[in-house]
């Protein structure tokens, strides 16, 4: 072998070297990469987890996150409805900013990459149990089907402790990922309960939990304060306690695989409780819901309380950075959102950045049972612990219209006790700040009325407040290229519903078509005019 050869293979060796260290270095990175939990209760609002002081909801999974990491007390959705919500969620983007995707039961545009995708394409093993993003359809370039929160873990199931609860074994699913999921990689996996989504088994959370009415030490001013209610209330307890009991499993399990420290745990909601005025509105209670988040490696201090505001599109790029990734090759879309790292890095509590003032939150079509599949836009602003709403189309009705049964509020014992008061002609203003027209615009004291029933909006001395919120509103909302802020949003009326049988429900219920929604007593709707 001559010199030339020996030198030839010489520099054979060394690439083989190198190649070999960078690529020992790539896997020992991506097995440092921190596993992903994910978990979203479907409707529960804020305050009801036990670490915010509700007595009546017990929590332990949650309050453990929180107490070993953070727990925040103002974090927003950007829209109260399920398939919205959880499209800003992967995402990273304001619903408004996601054509179709921005309504409920729509579909899911194919060029808007979630971060599930985004993370799997880097290596991830990803996942998901029970309800991704939903109810939809979503589709990939190639029109495959897809859910833009990973594969279905849905095989194994147990018996529920109730009606209306499901059967979805959450925790042995998650367990059974964990075993898939090879050694060497890092996971992300999105816990989707499918509670507390109605329907409830009534009576369930005294008769099953053990819980009494007067635990419950206050029932929202917009309700009347009887048996019924305060049941229907603690039929909702006990299905956020099925819930945060698979979130207990979880925690147990990725302890006892030493995986625990270097896991981001995340545990919240998609929107307000499914009750008359919270769920598929714009109020306090509506947007503003529970947030706890541990990550033992990766977050300093814990125990700590976190005043600032955050928004549902904080998420995606908190992952993306915590995973080593840059927003900008992942292939999705521009993001609104600013990552927590500022908060994680810390180690103090209150407000830890001053820049994290205020969300923005909005809406457009939801349910069904409009003339002309109509919605309800409205967009918001919540800041400095005020909120205000500006209703585009106040001449409709907010939670649906009456006769086909107020769609955009879910059947239940509270939506029938409301809706009989008021037939027989006794206190009215339930009906009014459930189911009534509004102003086009609102604007609450969330401090001071976090139940939102004080409108100062027309108030001379809260001008200079609602102007101010009102102007950073439309300016934000103009950047972010928002159709309905740019005069175009018609185009989000224009969305097919993604499921043939819902489109065009109002006209054809009106003829006599039996058709029905699936989520309304027999007894909601409401025959004649009502203006």
């Amino acid at each position: 072998m001559d010199q030339r050869d020996i030198r030839v293979l010489s520099l054979v060796l060394l690439c083989l070297i190198v190649s070999e260290s960078i690529t020992a270095k790539v896997a020992e990175a991506q097995q440092n990469r921190p596993n992903i939990l994910f978990c979203i209760a479907d409707d529960a609002s804020f305050p009801h987890m036990g670490a915010y002081g509700c007595s009546w909801v017990k929590t332990p999974g949650f309050d453990r996150v929180a107490r070993e990491g953070l727990l925040f007390t103002n974090a927003y959705t950007p829209n109260a409805k399920c398939a919205p919500s959880r499209a800003c969620i992967l995402t990273g983007r304001n619903s408004w900013q996601l054509k179709q995707a921005g309504n409920h039961m729509a579909f899911f545009p194919p060029e808007f990459k979630t971060y599930v995708e985004a993370l799997a394409d880097a290596g991830y093993f990803v996942g998901r149990t029970a309800k991704g993003w939903a109810p939809g359809v979503a589709v990939d370039a190639t029109g495959k089907r897809r859910n833009p929160a990973g594969p279905a873990y849905n095989r194994l199931k147990a018996k529920p402790p109730a009606k209306g609860i499901s059967a979805i074994d959450y925790a042995a699913n998650f367990e059974q990922f964990l075993k898939d999921c090879p050694q060497e990689k890092s996971w992300c996996f999105w816990y989707g309960g499918l509670e507390p989504h109605r329907r409830y088994e009534y009576g369930s959370g005294v008769s099953k939990a053990g819980k009494k009415l007067t635990d419950i030490d206050r029932v929202p001013a917009y309700w009347p304060d009887t048996e019924v209610i305060r049941n229907d209330m603690l039929d909702y307890a006990y299905e956020i306690e099925h819930f945060d009991w698979h979130l207990v499993r979880m925690l147990e399990a990725l302890e006892q695989q030493n995986q625990l420290d270097n896991t981001i745990v995340v545990v919240t909601a998609d929107n307000g409780m499914p009750f008359p005025r919270v769920k598929g509105q714009e109020y306090e209670r509506s947007n503003h819901l529970p947030l706890a988040i541990m990550w033992k490696k990766g977050i300093n201090g814990k125990n700590r309380t976190i005043d600032d505001y955050v928004s549902f599109i904080d998420f995606a790029p908190t992952f993306i950075e915590a995973a080593g990734l840059q927003w900008e090759q992942t292939g999705m879309q521009p993001t609104a959102g600013r990552s927590l790292s500022d908060i994680f890095h810390s180690n103090q509590s209150g407000v830890i950045n001053p820049r994290r003032d205020h969300v923005l939150i909005g809406k457009e079509r939801h349910d069904i049972g409009r003339p002309f599949d109509q919605g309800y836009p409205i967009r918001g602003i919540v800041k400095g612990g005020m909120l205000y709403l500006k209703n585009d189309e106040p001449g409709r009705w907010p939670a649906g219209n009456p006769e086909t049964g107020y769609l955009n509020c879910d059947g239940s014992p509270t939506k029938t006790a409301i809706l009989n008061l008021r037939r027989a002609g006794k206190q009215e203003s339930f009906w009014t700040w459930a189911f009534g027209r509004r102003k086009a615009e609102e604007l609450y004291s969330i401090q001071d009325d976090p139940e939102c029933l004080q409108n100062l909006a027309d108030l001379p001395r809260f001008q200079t407040i609602k102007n101010a919120l009102k102007q950073q509103l439309q300016e934000e909302l103009i950047a972010q290229k928002d159709p309905r802020a740019l005069g175009k949003g018609a185009v989000f009326e224009g969305y097919q519903y993604s499921d043939a049988r819902t489109r065009n429900f109002y006209h054809r219920f009106m003829k006599g078509e039996k058709v029905k929604a699936g989520w309304v007593n027999e007894t909601d709707f409401e025959v004649g005019p009502l203006d």
